[in-house]
């Protein structure tokens, strides 16, 4: 438990993360083709890392889950938000935001379904025109898929089985599995591109804590999917809650809710609104911090014990008029 772990992962949760993503997506999967890292976010640097150069534009579909952006600029890159979820309205225009947005310089498409902030499902027919025009591009889709085993409403698909030379998909025991304090996730892509991976999470984190993966290999024997089957209802539950006391619809997928305040607003815009939640023991994320959304807020509706989410959600009602 206390020595060094391989660089690219146990031997053993490689294996068992190979046969789970390949009988989840269809698509045939070896231990070659995965590289467990510290947490999601570890895994998506290592992605970005090995794949942009200085200067180049990375595409992320927004809102989107605010470190991405960070991410592409600690690799020099420029992260260039396309406001999609709640701006248009059908495949062929997120298609057509995503054609505008792209330039000489741009690599990559990053998509986060389901969606961290919004609770949205990107529907099946976005996801294959989306990663159908990124591959006919030449692009590299980076599919940030840490929630997909909490969809309440409509079916997740899975980006590499649309495009599997050119996708990397990130995955989380944090979201999964609620281990967010072991730092333990996973990406697996063309097997071409992972030793360059490798190189990049060798080099910021060498391995994956070795506790970590031996929790993550008993997570995969059964029990953790059956937590999984328990916990996914008690978050739709507790989701649509919320969703229906601040007159919203409910979550599709992941543990969050994003909404507009500009109408409550005062003179000292969002800041003061979060000022005002905070005096009464609320606190919740800016819109900014997840692209263009100057007057958003995000609730995460699994923080905390459902008794405590809902004086908060209660909160947060009384503030907006509801």
């Amino acid at each position: 438990m206390h020595r060094y772990a391989p660089p690219r992962g146990r031997a053993v949760l490689l294996q068992a993360l190979a046969a789970r993503i390949e009988a989840r997506s269809g698509v045939p999967t070896l231990p070659e083709d995965v590289l467990v890292a510290a947490g999601a976010t570890g895994a998506l640097g290592a992605v970005l890392g090995a794949i942009v150069e200085p200067g180049d534009d990375v595409l992320i579909l927004a809102p989107y889950w605010p470190l991405i952006s960070g991410i592409v600029r600690c690799f020099h890159g420029n992260p260039i938000a396309v406001p999609t979820i709640g701006a248009v309205d059908s495949a062929a225009a997120a298609v057509e935001a995503c054609e505008r947005a792209c330039t000489r310089r741009t690599v990559a498409l990053y998509l986060s379904t389901p969606n961290n902030p919004t609770g949205r499902v990107l529907p099946p027919a976005w996801v294959e025109a989306l990663v159908g025009w990124a591959a006919e591009r030449g692009l590299w889709i980076v599919a940030d898929e840490v929630y997909e085993d909490y969809v309440y409403e409509g079916r997740h698909v899975y980006a590499r089985a649309l495009a599997p030379e050119r996708t990397f998909s990130a995955h989380s025991f944090s979201k999964a599995f609620g281990m967010a304090g072991n730092r333990c996730g996973y990406v697996v892509g063309p097997q071409s591109k992972m030793g360059e991976l490798s190189k990049v999470s060798t080099h910021a984190f060498y391995s994956t804590p070795t506790a970590s993966q031996l929790a993550a290999e008993r997570a995969l024997d059964g029990r953790g999917d059956a937590w999984i089957a328990d916990v996914r209802e008690r978050y739709r539950a507790m989701g649509a809650a919320a969703a229906h006391r601040l007159d919203l619809a409910p979550p599709e997928g992941s543990t969050f809710l994003f909404l507009d305040v500009a109408a409550h607003l005062d003179e000292r815009g969002l800041p003061g609104f979060l000022e005002r939640c905070a005096e009464r023991g609320l606190l919740l994320a800016p819109g900014p911090s997840f692209g263009p959304y100057p007057t958003h807020v995000r609730l995460c509706f699994t923080c905390a014990p459902p008794d405590v989410v809902a004086r908060g959600v209660d909160v947060l009602a009384g503030l907006i008029g509801r």
